[in-house]
């Protein structure tokens, strides 16, 4: 109630009083002597002002705090924990409306820490790196987090309130969810779902909600995605596979060859160094091919410290020229180079020679005779440009994306027959990442291939 509407109660009282005293007074008078009359007037009227004093008294010492506790009970019930009571300095009213007080006081303090830890849950659950649902036992969906919306690409509008088997048509994770129910215990399932047109794998936990009476109040879904990890454990077995591929071919023919020559005593010296001349390139290409394991092996564990230098590129590529124009003339191919002056940037020398290296190689080695070589170097405002282009073989549209993986080859018979291993460019793109350098490659099936490659001049 409003102080308007307690002072209009108060002046109710006074002249329900009033009233009765008028009353009295029309009674009593007439039967009074005329000589008493004026005392009997007094006393009426001194007994209606002690009336309106005790009146008053009991209206702001009990009428008043009881009414306003009241009307602060019904705000706390409504949820304003924010109103507060007349607290009067004694007496009974104001023990109940200190207590009234205290009590929507600890109501407002609670409603701020749940407000708080409900924000805490809440920026904690849609920080996750995985999927949270919750569904109560009757099987209702009641709260989901932000990285199950992304995983499934929904509204939270289309699984609040729904059952969950109306809103999550896989299988597996309606079996997961009835086990858990079943079993009272932590179930898990996998399913595979498209997020932004890639395929990614899902691995599903279902754990039982408990409460302290043991009581089965729901299930927690959390939705793990675990296609990294998989892609990881394919990337092993393929790299496992294809060391052991790699491997077996030269051993197979250095262990032939050897015991050939052990078993026929009276080969021709023409066949012994046949045999031997074979022997020596297998175990140069078995040479090679461990080197780059240990070398790819080193940059990917970041073991590989760049020596960084002011890197003049005319001095730095004759060495390198020497070499590509030595195997360029073994091939007959035709070899252009198209070389700014006076270019210079910040990197590792020796490195970013290997990565020069390995592109023109790939580049004569998948070249036929009488074929084309081009290297240019150019700079821009913000980057050093290295591309080496040829007219050779091609790289097929589909195996763009997979030329800078261990041991890919577009064509494996060719690679080998050129002495390859198969991680020359997975050694220049780990090179180039390490500069915070990009390369890529444009390429035509029988037209040949341009890789270009990007070094940042202020890295």
């Amino acid at each position: 109630m409003d102080s308007k509407g307690r002072v209009n109660l108060f002046y109710r009282y006074i002249l329900m009083m009033a009233s009765v005293f008028v009353l009295i007074g029309i009674i009593v008078l007439p039967l009074v002597e005329e000589e008493e009359l004026f005392f009997v007037l007094i006393a009426l009227i001194i007994g209606f002002f002690v009336l309106i004093v005790l009146i008053y008294h009991m209206f702001e010492n009990y009428v008043r705090p009881i009414r306003s506790s009241i009307n602060v009970a019904n705000e706390l019930v409504k949820g304003n924990y924010n109103a507060r009571t007349y607290v009067k300095p004694q007496g009974e009213a104001q023990q109940l409306s200190n207590a009234i007080n205290v009590l929507a006081r600890n109501l407002q303090e609670m409603s701020i820490q749940e407000k708080m830890q409900g924000s805490q849950w809440k920026t904690v659950l849609n920080n996750m790196e995985s999927g949270l649902m919750l569904i109560d036992e009757r099987g209702y969906v009641h709260l989901i987090n932000r990285k199950f919306l992304q995983m499934f690409d929904k509204k939270s509008t289309d699984y609040i309130g729904f059952l969950y088997y109306e809103v999550l048509t896989d299988e597996t994770i309606h079996k997961v969810v009835q086990e858990t129910f079943l079993y009272e215990e932590k179930i898990t399932g996998s399913i595979t779902t498209s997020i932004n047109g890639e395929t990614h794998y899902i691995e599903v936990v279902g754990a039982p909600v408990i409460n302290d009476l043991k009581d089965l109040k729901g299930a927690v879904l959390v939705f793990h995605d675990i296609s990294d990890l998989k892609r990881v454990e394919e990337m092993r077995k393929d790299f496992v596979a294809n060391v052991s591929h790699e491997l077996k071919t030269p051993i197979t023919s250095i262990r032939g060859f050897s015991e050939t020559l052990l078993e026929d005593e009276n080969a021709d010296v023409e066949i012994q160094r046949q045999f031997l001349t074979i022997i020596l390139k297998e175990s140069t290409r078995l040479q090679s091919l461990v080197h780059d394991l240990l070398e790819l092996s080193k940059i990917e564990k970041a073991e590989m410290q760049l020596s960084t230098k002011l890197i003049e590129v005319n001095d730095w590529l004759q060495s390198s020229l020497t070499l590509i124009e030595e195997q360029v003339s073994k091939k007959s191919l035709h070899f252009y180079k198209a070389i700014d002056p006076d270019i210079s940037f910040y990197g590792d020398p020796d490195r970013l020679q290997q990565v020069v290296l390995n592109l023109m190689y790939n580049a004569i080695n998948y070249t036929p005779e009488e074929g084309s070589i081009y290297l240019r170097i150019y700079e821009t405002e913000d980057n050093i440009i290295i591309e080496v282009e040829d007219t050779g073989m091609g790289i097929p549209e589909e195996a763009k994306q997979r030329i800078f993986e261990r041991f890919y080859r577009v064509d494996r018979a060719r690679s080998r027959n050129t002495g390859g291993t198969g991680l020359g460019l997975a050694i220049v793109k780990h090179i180039l990442e390490a500069h915070q350098a990009s390369i890529n490659v444009t390429s035509e099936v029988g037209n040949g291939s341009c890789f270009t490659v990007k070094i940042p001049k202020k890295w």
